[in-house]
């Protein structure tokens, strides 16, 4: 499974902020990275296009901040439907 290469191609549902503040693990190389900031980590499923051309429903994480974005996306698992 290509966890990185994918574009969303669908409205992310059952969406849901997973952890914030020292919950963020990686929150310094996150700062280092993107630039500082109240990061976040947040899951959703959605339908993905992967670069090989296959698509999926998936579920997605992703780290956000305020003035920063989204950044760092990945598809955790795909789920059968």
């Amino acid at each position: 499974m290509a966890r990185r290469n994918f574009e969303i191609i669908s409205e992310i549902s059952d969406y849901e902020r997973i952890a914030r503040g020292p919950g963020v693990h990686i929150r310094q190389w996150l700062n280092e990275t993107f630039g500082y900031g109240a990061w976040r980590k947040h899951k959703g499923k959605a339908w993905v296009r992967y670069r090989d051309g296959r698509v999926a429903f998936a579920e997605i994480h992703w780290f956000e901040a305020y003035g920063i974005g989204k950044v760092d996306e990945k598809v955790v698992r795909e789920i059968k439907r």
